[in-house]
């Protein structure tokens, strides 16, 4: 899983744009968006990236027989250990814990692209 895609799609829908500068540094530079900025990521970018998380979270949830999934993971080390390799199962273990604990980043960036079109796509006409 590339979780520096989902990243790098959250980030730039949040930081499309250039902020101004900002004599306190304490507090973040607002970010301004141009009409045609938002409509681009309202349009196509938001879709693309609810699309990829929707996807990463199904692979994720997938039964045993789905590559990738964490079942998959667990009945792989499972059979590797009864095979007698342990060390294979132990890091097939380790990926499907690590795996299932990327639901709640995908959850909070499914969260983020539905707040932001919400505050920032209903005004285009059908965008929510």
């Amino acid at each position: 899983m590339k979780r520096t895609v989902i990243g790098l799609l959250v980030a730039g829908i949040a930081l499309a744009g250039a902020g101004t500068a900002n004599a306190d540094e304490s507090t973040p530079a607002p970010v301004t968006l141009s009409s045609e900025q938002v409509k681009k990521i309202c349009e196509q970018r938001i879709p693309r990236a609810e699309e990829r998380v929707n996807r990463l979270t199904q692979r994720i949830n997938g039964g045993p027989d789905v590559l990738g999934s964490t079942e998959n993971l667990k009945k792989r080390a499972e059979e590797a250990r009864k095979a007698g390799r342990t060390e294979q199962a132990e890091r097939l273990e380790t990926r499907a814990g690590w795996r299932a604990g990327h639901i709640d980043k995908l959850n909070k960036a499914k969260e983020r692209l539905a707040k932001f079109k919400t505050e920032h796509c209903g005004y285009l006409g059908g965008g929510k």
